[in-house]
């Protein structure tokens, strides 16, 4: 079993049970105990916002920002530096929590034996 999971989500409202997909099984890797890096990227890079993931509806699926609560108690969230930048989207707007970084860093996080990724 990996000791940490990485998972990429590129996937926002455009296409809802991609990104559903993701952050559920973001959560269910954190709430298990492993150590979980969330990066938003693309259209999920405003989930990053306060209250953007309370206005996500799935039908059938675990509400984002519970989803988000569970990433964040047994991980971290990240938020992509260019997807923010092209968002116009920065640190003083985030959630409590998410940092955002680059390639360099998401590279860094997803070398290291026992590390496994996911993108959706």
């Amino acid at each position: 079993m990996a000791q940490k999971l990485v998972v990429k989500v590129t996937a926002g409202a455009d296409a809802p049970e991609r990104c559903s997909q993701a952050f559920t099984v973001a959560a269910v890797a954190a709430a298990s105990g492993v150590e979980v890096s969330l990066w938003l990227t693309g259209e999920s890079a405003w989930f990053a916002l306060p209250d953007r993931a309370a206005e996500f509806q799935l039908p059938h699926a675990a509400p984002l920002p519970e989803l988000i609560e569970t990433v964040q108690a047994g991980g971290r969230v990240t938020l992509c530096t260019q997807c923010a930048a092209r968002r116009g989207i920065t640190e003083d707007d985030v959630m409590e929590g998410v940092r955002i970084a680059g390639a360099q860093v998401f590279v860094s996080e997803i070398m290291p034996e026992g590390v496994r990724a996911l993108v959706y």
